[in-house]
Order: structure tokens, then sequence, then C-alpha cells
């Protein structure tokens, strides 16, 4: 990877990169119906970007959910960036913008492959474990103060 760049813009500004990523990453790696995926919410959210240089190669969606709590959403790596941290700063990049903003937790849908990957980050699991798209998820939380 030659220059890991970050940003996070409305979904107008960045629409065909984030549909790009979650493209390959989840109708044609893990075969999720487009329909679930783009579910007519990333209009309401913010969007954390990744790029090498200028290649798409990583998304992440910020909705609010009320003026204390948001949720990240869809984040998503291109296979051949995994592993390289891209990921990590997508999700940094999300609680930071939140701070920011002066929300005070963040809560996420994390694919049980993931769990750890969260759990590094800060995240704790609630509850019991659940199918969304036919993929088995934990809710996740972190206070953001």
């Amino acid at each position: 990877m030659d220059a890991l760049v970050l940003e996070i813009v409305s979904y107008a500004e960045a629409a065909s990169a984030v549909r790009f990523v979650r493209q390959a990453v989840f109708q044609q790696e893990q075969q999720i119906d487009p329909a679930l995926d783009f579910d007519g919410l990333d209009e309401l959210a913010q969007h954390v970007v990744a790029y090498n240089n200028t290649d798409p190669i990583g998304t992440a969606r910020i909705r609010p959910l009320n003026d204390r709590s948001a949720k990240l959403e869809r984040v998503a790596v291109l296979s051949a960036y995994r592993g390289r941290g891209v990921g990590k700063a997508l999700t940094e990049a999300a609680i930071e913008f939140l701070r920011q903003q002066k929300f005070v937790e963040i809560r996420l849908n994390a694919q049980l492959h993931s769990k750890l990957f969260y759990q590094k980050l800060g995240f704790e699991p609630r509850g019991e474990e659940f199918e969304e798209a036919g993929i088995p998820h934990i809710q996740m939380w972190r206070a953001l103060q």
C-alpha cells in the first residue's frame, strides 16, 4: 500500500467509492443481497472512506441513532488490503469523528469472525449471537468518553 488516505464525507460525496467497496466485499465475497446492504440509510449517514492514493479500498458508515448514540455499520475492506490496518483506521476515524460531535457511545453489529478485532478496539459484546443476512453477528458497544 502506498499512501492510506481517509475521508469522512456524505454519501453524495463518495457514493461511487462506497458502492465499489461494498459490492466487492458484501455482494461478491459474502453473497449478501444488495437490497439488504443498500438499505436506504446511506443518505442519513456519514461515511469514512479509505483510499490507497486515489483508489477506494475500504469504507464504514456512521449513522446517528439519537443525539448520544451512533451506529458503525457496513465496515468493509477490499481483500487485498486486509491485515494492513485499514479496518482499524476506519474504525478509529469513526470513533474520533463521533467524539468531536459529542456522542457518548458507539454500537455495531459485528460479524462473529470480527468480534476479537472490535474487542481489541475497546468494544464489548452485548446480548446473544444472531443472524443477519445469513451471517452470525453479535451486537457490540463502546463508550466514547
